[in-house]
């Protein structure tokens, strides 16, 4: 599933090609994704000029003045901006037709989902969805320190990896980026939340920053070119500590990487590094 620098990395990518023109037309090639997608999206956005791309969470916003249309991108969707008559493909279930910009002729932002867990949904001006309602803070804000996170798990007994991913506490803090943060951070996945010191809670929110403005700027786990059809590994990827590496001998003192399924994500840390 796409993480938080993923989502990031296509916000970025797609957003100079998108901002400032007009939706000329938008096509749906099924009437529903993960649900059904509303009226408004094929009523309302053509004529409306995109202002604005943002993420919230793992979430994107195409801001426009009647509203804003709201997508995710599941387990495997993906946006790319291409030529109108770029071929079909046959997960290729939404175009959103852009007019001709000033540097660029006619465009379409092509909404790609094999397994259809994405998701196009539609924010009336003023208001805030409610899959948007209850998120945590952004990780990269002031709004998000280690004081938020020893508060938050005070009396917890989930483990800190679960209770790090949980969306109502701080959104964005994917399976990938999690085990991470908790290997630089010297914590072990499974001790339970509540356990775990305002010190080391300080340390973990700020490898939580670290890692994913990092992973941000290396292209995440998966660099596209959102000028083409396909993907590539991201840079970032090359970079992992912990995660996707059982058995393998740990980069800092050689013991072996374990793996287990906790919160039913598969995840990974050194036994020697993290307690």
């Amino acid at each position: 599933m796409p993480e938080l620098p993923e989502v990031e990395t296509t916000r970025r990518g797609i957003a100079p090609h998108v901002v400032g023109r007009r939706v000329t037309a938008v096509v749906l090639r099924r009437p529903d994704l993960r649900w059904p997608i509303p009226r408004e999206v094929a009523e309302l956005l053509p004529g409306q000029r995109i202002a604005a791309v943002e993420r919230r969470a793992k979430y994107l916003l195409l801001h426009t003045e009647v509203g804003s249309a709201l997508l995710h991108l599941g387990m495997s969707g993906m946006l790319r901006v291409l030529p109108p008559d770029a071929p079909l493909g046959p997960h290729d279930h939404v175009d959103i037709a852009l007019a001709r910009g000033a540097h660029e002729g006619p465009r379409v932002l092509r909404f790609t989902d094999p397994r259809r867990f994405g998701c196009l949904l539609w924010q009336a001006p003023g208001t805030t969805h409610e899959l948007l309602a209850k998120l945590g803070p952004e990780p990269l804000t002031d709004a998000f320190d280690g004081d938020l996170l020893w508060r938050a798990s005070r009396g917890r007994s989930a483990a800190v990896k679960v209770f790090l991913m949980d969306n109502a506490i701080v959104v964005g803090v994917g399976n990938i980026y999690a085990s991470e943060a908790l290997f630089a951070a010297g914590i072990a996945p499974r001790r339970e939340a509540g356990s775990v010191s305002r010190a080391r809670y300080a340390r973990l929110a700020a490898e939580v920053k670290r890692i994913l403005a990092h992973a941000i700027e290396r292209g995440g786990t998966t660099l596209r070119d959102f000028l083409a059809p396909d993907g590539a590994p991201g840079y970032f990827f090359r970079e992992l500590m912990v995660y996707g590496r059982a058995g393998e001998p740990c980069k800092v003192c050689g013991t072996p990487i374990r793996q287990a399924v906790l919160g039913q994500r598969s995840t990974f840390w050194c036994p020697h590094c993290q307690h």
